[in-house]
């Protein structure tokens, strides 16, 4: 079976670790996107982090 890793996206401004999600690849891919952000209030750039 192939292994989950768990990836979370990361506030750029404050940041928290709002969103996360598993997925199966071990190579990294450097995805940036806006997202709602709770503790800012506002959509803000969110870059992926690994756990």
């Amino acid at each position: 079976m192939a292994e989950r890793f768990i990836t979370y996206f990361q506030c750029t401004v404050c940041k928290e670790r709002n969103y996360y999600f598993s997925s199966n690849r071990k190579k990294e891919v450097k995805l940036e996107l806006n997202k709602y952000c709770k503790k800012c209030k506002k959509h803000t750039l969110h870059k992926l982090v690994k756990a």
